[in-house]
Protein backbone atom coordinates (compact mmCIF):
# COMPACT_ATOMS: atom_id res chain seq x y z
CA UNK A 1 0.00 0.00 0.00
CA UNK A 2 1.39 4.05 -1.10
CA UNK A 3 2.26 5.64 1.99
CA UNK A 4 -0.79 8.42 1.26
CA UNK A 5 -3.42 5.44 -0.21
CA UNK A 6 -4.95 5.48 4.00
CA UNK A 7 -6.95 8.84 4.72
CA UNK A 8 -8.91 10.50 7.64
CA UNK A 9 -11.69 12.76 6.27
CA UNK A 10 -12.88 15.61 8.61
CA UNK A 11 -15.17 17.68 6.77
CA UNK A 12 -14.72 21.18 8.35
CA UNK A 13 -13.56 24.37 6.54
CA UNK A 14 -11.44 25.26 9.42
CA UNK A 15 -9.71 22.62 10.79
CA UNK A 16 -8.53 22.71 14.36
CA UNK A 17 -5.03 20.48 15.14
CA UNK A 18 -2.83 19.42 17.80
CA UNK A 19 1.13 18.75 17.25
CA UNK A 20 2.76 16.58 20.33
CA UNK A 21 5.90 14.56 19.69
CA UNK A 22 8.78 13.17 21.52
CA UNK A 23 7.22 11.66 24.37
CA UNK A 24 10.22 9.03 24.63
CA UNK A 25 8.04 7.01 26.75
CA UNK A 26 9.56 3.79 28.82
CA UNK A 27 8.02 0.20 29.37
CA UNK A 28 6.69 1.36 32.64
CA UNK A 29 4.67 4.32 33.72
CA UNK A 30 7.77 5.82 36.52
CA UNK A 31 10.20 5.85 33.50
CA UNK A 32 12.53 9.70 33.59
CA UNK A 33 13.92 11.21 31.17
CA UNK A 34 16.40 13.38 32.34
CA UNK A 35 14.44 13.20 35.59
CA UNK A 36 11.67 13.48 33.59
CA UNK A 37 8.48 11.10 34.27
CA UNK A 38 7.78 11.52 30.01
CA UNK A 39 4.51 9.55 30.68
CA UNK A 40 3.20 12.29 33.31
CA UNK A 41 4.29 14.96 30.77
CA UNK A 42 2.46 13.10 27.97
CA UNK A 43 -0.61 12.74 29.76
CA UNK A 44 -1.05 16.22 31.12
CA UNK A 45 -0.84 17.39 27.56
CA UNK A 46 -3.66 14.71 26.35
CA UNK A 47 -5.81 15.98 29.16
CA UNK A 48 -5.41 19.85 28.61
CA UNK A 49 -5.73 18.94 24.82
CA UNK A 50 -9.28 17.01 25.95
CA UNK A 51 -10.71 20.78 26.80
CA UNK A 52 -9.84 22.34 23.60
CA UNK A 53 -11.74 20.40 20.92
CA UNK A 54 -9.11 19.70 18.36
CA UNK A 55 -10.88 17.85 15.48
CA UNK A 56 -7.56 15.61 15.27
CA UNK A 57 -4.30 15.42 17.16
CA UNK A 58 -1.00 14.54 15.35
CA UNK A 59 1.42 12.52 16.87
CA UNK A 60 5.54 13.56 15.45
CA UNK A 61 7.63 10.85 16.33
CA UNK A 62 9.90 9.45 19.27
CA UNK A 63 7.24 7.82 21.13
CA UNK A 64 9.99 5.66 22.72
CA UNK A 65 12.92 6.24 24.98
CA UNK A 66 13.88 2.39 26.00
CA UNK A 67 12.45 0.68 22.35
CA UNK A 68 10.21 -1.63 23.84
CA UNK A 69 7.12 -3.02 22.56
CA UNK A 70 5.52 -1.79 26.11
CA UNK A 71 5.81 1.84 26.00
CA UNK A 72 4.11 1.53 22.98
CA UNK A 73 0.81 -0.48 24.68
CA UNK A 74 1.22 2.57 27.09
CA UNK A 75 1.19 4.86 25.00
CA UNK A 76 -1.91 3.91 23.59
CA UNK A 77 -3.31 3.16 27.40
CA UNK A 78 -2.67 6.89 27.84
CA UNK A 79 -4.81 7.68 25.16
CA UNK A 80 -7.80 5.45 26.10
CA UNK A 81 -7.57 6.45 30.13
CA UNK A 82 -7.47 10.40 28.60
CA UNK A 83 -10.79 12.32 28.37
CA UNK A 84 -9.15 12.81 24.34
CA UNK A 85 -11.82 11.69 22.20
CA UNK A 86 -10.90 13.30 19.09
CA UNK A 87 -8.82 10.53 16.38
CA UNK A 88 -4.93 10.40 17.05
CA UNK A 89 -2.83 9.73 13.82
CA UNK A 90 1.31 9.11 13.94
CA UNK A 91 4.48 9.54 11.82
CA UNK A 92 7.44 7.50 12.90
CA UNK A 93 10.39 9.37 14.41
CA UNK A 94 14.27 8.13 14.51
CA UNK A 95 13.39 6.36 18.00
CA UNK A 96 10.33 4.34 16.50
CA UNK A 97 9.57 0.67 14.59
CA UNK A 98 7.32 1.47 12.10
CA UNK A 99 5.64 -1.82 12.59
CA UNK A 100 4.56 -1.16 16.11
CA UNK A 101 3.91 2.02 15.55
CA UNK A 102 1.11 0.35 12.81
CA UNK A 103 -0.26 -2.05 15.10
CA UNK A 104 -1.30 0.78 18.01
CA UNK A 105 -4.53 1.09 15.40
CA UNK A 106 -7.55 1.03 16.97
CA UNK A 107 -10.85 3.29 17.15
CA UNK A 108 -9.30 6.51 18.49
CA UNK A 109 -5.51 6.05 16.54
CA UNK A 110 -5.67 5.65 12.90
CA UNK A 111 -2.37 4.86 10.72
CA UNK A 112 -3.70 7.48 8.09
CA UNK A 113 -0.84 9.46 6.53
CA UNK A 114 -3.23 11.94 4.45
CA UNK A 115 -5.95 13.91 6.47
CA UNK A 116 -8.57 15.49 3.99
CA UNK A 117 -10.30 18.37 5.12
CA UNK A 118 -12.67 20.86 3.16
CA UNK A 119 -10.56 22.30 0.63
CA UNK A 120 -6.89 21.39 1.96
CA UNK A 121 -4.86 18.19 3.04
CA UNK A 122 -2.65 17.58 5.81
CA UNK A 123 0.41 15.42 4.55
CA UNK A 124 1.95 13.20 7.16
CA UNK A 125 5.71 12.14 6.08
CA UNK A 126 8.07 9.61 6.72
CA UNK A 127 11.65 11.00 7.71
CA UNK A 128 13.29 7.95 9.48
CA UNK A 129 16.16 7.13 8.19
CA UNK A 130 18.63 3.84 8.95
CA UNK A 131 21.00 6.30 11.47
CA UNK A 132 19.17 8.70 13.93
CA UNK A 133 20.05 11.39 11.36
CA UNK A 134 16.91 11.45 8.71
CA UNK A 135 16.42 10.85 5.42
CA UNK A 136 12.92 11.26 3.13
CA UNK A 137 13.78 8.13 0.18
CA UNK A 138 13.69 9.03 -3.39
CA UNK A 139 10.36 6.67 -3.79
CA UNK A 140 8.80 8.52 -0.84
CA UNK A 141 9.78 11.81 -2.26
CA UNK A 142 8.28 11.03 -6.31
CA UNK A 143 5.06 10.34 -3.64
CA UNK A 144 4.46 13.36 -2.39
CA UNK A 145 5.39 14.99 -5.50
CA UNK A 146 2.90 12.40 -7.26
CA UNK A 147 0.07 13.08 -5.00
CA UNK A 148 0.48 16.90 -4.86
CA UNK A 149 0.51 16.72 -8.88
CA UNK A 150 -2.83 14.80 -8.69
CA UNK A 151 -4.62 16.25 -6.08
CA UNK A 152 -4.05 20.34 -6.70
CA UNK A 153 -5.08 20.63 -2.90
CA UNK A 154 -3.16 23.22 -0.79
CA UNK A 155 -1.72 21.01 1.64
CA UNK A 156 0.45 21.52 5.19
CA UNK A 157 3.24 19.04 5.72
CA UNK A 158 4.30 17.50 9.36
CA UNK A 159 7.80 15.38 9.42
CA UNK A 160 9.84 14.46 12.60
CA UNK A 161 13.54 15.61 11.51
CA UNK A 162 14.31 19.22 11.39
CA UNK A 163 15.04 19.92 7.43
CA UNK A 164 17.31 22.63 8.47
CA UNK A 165 19.96 23.39 11.01
CA UNK A 166 19.27 24.96 14.31
CA UNK A 167 22.94 25.88 15.68
CA UNK A 168 22.87 23.13 17.98
CA UNK A 169 23.67 19.59 19.04
CA UNK A 170 20.76 17.78 17.29
CA UNK A 171 21.91 18.93 14.02
CA UNK A 172 24.57 16.27 13.68
CA UNK A 173 20.94 14.06 13.48
CA UNK A 174 18.89 16.59 11.30
CA UNK A 175 17.32 15.36 7.87
CA UNK A 176 20.38 14.81 5.99
CA UNK A 177 18.26 15.50 2.87
CA UNK A 178 16.27 18.08 4.04
CA UNK A 179 16.82 20.80 1.47
CA UNK A 180 15.51 18.48 -0.75
CA UNK A 181 12.25 17.80 0.74
CA UNK A 182 11.84 21.89 1.04
CA UNK A 183 12.23 21.92 -2.24
CA UNK A 184 9.98 19.66 -3.57
CA UNK A 185 7.15 21.05 -1.14
CA UNK A 186 8.04 24.77 -2.49
CA UNK A 187 7.74 23.71 -6.30
CA UNK A 188 4.45 22.25 -5.81
CA UNK A 189 3.69 25.83 -5.26
CA UNK A 190 0.67 24.03 -2.99
CA UNK A 191 2.23 23.36 0.55
CA UNK A 192 3.47 26.67 2.37
CA UNK A 193 4.31 25.22 6.32
CA UNK A 194 6.23 22.26 7.32
CA UNK A 195 5.81 21.65 11.13
CA UNK A 196 8.48 18.98 12.90
CA UNK A 197 9.51 17.84 16.00
CA UNK A 198 12.65 16.08 16.94
CA UNK A 199 14.81 19.25 18.23
CA UNK A 200 12.99 19.36 22.02
CA UNK A 201 12.08 23.34 21.57
CA UNK A 202 10.09 25.70 19.28
CA UNK A 203 12.36 27.28 16.11
CA UNK A 204 10.82 29.03 13.32
CA UNK A 205 12.33 29.01 9.84
CA UNK A 206 11.87 29.77 6.39
CA UNK A 207 13.18 28.12 3.13
CA UNK A 208 11.91 29.83 -0.40
CA UNK A 209 8.25 30.01 0.53
CA UNK A 210 7.86 27.58 3.37
CA UNK A 211 7.90 27.84 6.78
CA UNK A 212 9.30 25.29 8.79
CA UNK A 213 8.20 25.23 12.43
CA UNK A 214 9.40 23.13 14.98
CA UNK A 215 7.49 22.26 18.40
CA UNK A 216 9.24 21.32 21.40
CA UNK A 217 8.92 17.93 23.11
CA UNK A 218 6.37 16.59 25.68
CA UNK A 219 8.85 15.50 27.17
CA UNK A 220 11.80 17.89 27.83
CA UNK A 221 13.38 20.35 26.34
CA UNK A 222 17.07 20.72 25.11
CA UNK A 223 18.67 24.23 25.33
CA UNK A 224 18.87 26.21 22.56
CA UNK A 225 22.02 27.51 20.67
CA UNK A 226 24.66 25.44 22.48
CA UNK A 227 26.43 22.76 20.86
CA UNK A 228 26.11 21.04 24.18
CA UNK A 229 23.53 18.43 24.80
CA UNK A 230 21.62 20.38 27.94
CA UNK A 231 18.44 19.62 28.85
CA UNK A 232 15.50 21.52 30.65
CA UNK A 233 12.24 20.58 31.70
CA UNK A 234 9.78 23.22 30.79
CA UNK A 235 6.58 21.32 31.37
CA UNK A 236 4.85 19.42 29.22
CA UNK A 237 4.58 20.54 26.24
CA UNK A 238 2.75 20.37 22.70
CA UNK A 239 1.41 23.06 19.38
CA UNK A 240 -1.81 24.05 18.42
CA UNK A 241 -2.79 25.27 15.03
CA UNK A 242 -6.07 26.34 13.40
CA UNK A 243 -5.66 25.87 9.10
CA UNK A 244 -8.38 27.42 6.96
CA UNK A 245 -8.59 28.90 3.73
CA UNK A 246 -8.46 33.05 3.35
CA UNK A 247 -12.10 33.69 2.01
CA UNK A 248 -10.69 36.63 -0.14
CA UNK A 249 -7.17 34.94 -1.69
CA UNK A 250 -8.12 31.24 -0.89
CA UNK A 251 -4.77 30.94 0.24
CA UNK A 252 -4.23 28.23 3.08
CA UNK A 253 -3.66 30.15 6.40
CA UNK A 254 -2.44 28.49 9.44
CA UNK A 255 -2.15 30.06 13.11
CA UNK A 256 -0.52 28.39 15.75
CA UNK A 257 0.72 28.33 19.65
CA UNK A 258 3.50 26.51 21.46
CA UNK A 259 1.04 25.69 24.53
CA UNK A 260 3.82 25.29 27.45
CA UNK A 261 2.31 23.74 31.01
CA UNK A 262 4.21 24.64 33.44
CA UNK A 263 3.93 21.75 36.49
Amino acid sequence: MAWFDDSLKLDTKTLKLAHITDSHLFAQSDGEYFGVNTAQHFAACLSHMATQNFDCVIFGGDLTQDHSQESYTLFAQLIEQSPLSCPVVWLPGNHDEIELLTQLSNKQISNAKLINADGFDILLLNSKGITPAGWVTQSHLDDITNYLASSQRQSIAFCHHNPLPINGYLDKHMLENGPQLLNVLNNSNQVNWLFHGHVHNDYDFHFRNVNVVATPASSVQFTKNTSQWLQQNLGPTYRMMTVFKNHETQSLCCETDVIWLKE
